[in-house]
C-alpha cells in the first residue's frame, strides 16, 4: 500500500478531524433517516446484515461474520432476529445441512431501498448548501474512504 508523502502532523489533524467528523455525520444522518422512515427502524447492526446479504446474496453466517467484523454468535443472533421479522431467509445447504446460506425477502429489499432513498435525499439536500469549493472538495471523498475503510481492516482483526 503506497504510504502519503504529508507531514505527520496534517495526517494526525485530518485524523483527528475524520474520529471526530464522521460519527457526528453518521449520527445526524441515521436521525433523519429514523424520523422519516415509516417503519420502526432495524439497528445499526441488523441494517449492516441486511446490506451486506443484498452485495452478497446467499453468504453464509461466517462470511457474514467476516466482512463485518463481527462474532458469528452476534450474526446468528441478528440472524434470528430478521428470520423472525420476516426481513431474512435463511436456506440450507444442499451439499451441507448445516450450513445456511442469507437471502432477503421482498419486503427487506423494499425496506432497504426505503432508507437508500431516505439517506441519498437527506444527503443531496445537505449538499445543495455547500458552496462550489466544497462540493469540488468532496467529488474524491468517497473513493478516499473507501481505500480508507481498505486499509483500516486489517487491523480490526
Amino acid at each position: 500500500m503506497p504510504r502519503s508523502s504529508a507531514p505527520r502532523r496534517d495526517v494526525d489533524r485530518t485524523a483527528s478531524e475524520l474520529a471526530a467528523v464522521l460519527p457526528a455525520l453518521h449520527r445526524a444522518l441515521d436521525r433523519l433517516v429514523a424520523r422519516d422512515y415509516p417503519h420502526p427502524k432495524p439497528p445499526e447492526g441488523q441494517l449492516a446484515l441486511l446490506r451486506f446479504v443484498r452485495q452478497c446474496e446467499g453468504a453464509t453466517v461466517r462470511q457474514a461474520a467476516e466482512a463485518l467484523l463481527m462474532k458469528p454468535n452476534n450474526v446468528s443472533a441478528l440472524v434470528s432476529q430478521l428470520t423472525e421479522e420476516g426481513l431474512l431467509e435463511r436456506r440450507r445447504d444442499t451439499a451441507d445441512k448445516r450450513i445456511a446460506h442469507l437471502h432477503l425477502t421482498p419486503t427487506s429489499r423494499r425496506r432497504l431501498a426505503e432508507v437508500r432513498e431516505l439517506e441519498v435525499a437527506h444527503l443531496t439536500e445537505a449538499l445543495l448548501t455547500l458552496t462550489e469549493g466544497e462540493l469540488d472538495a468532496l467529488g474524491s471523498v468517497p473513493g478516499a474512504l473507501t481505500s480508507l475503510t481498505r486499509g483500516l481492516r486489517p487491523a480490526a482483526h
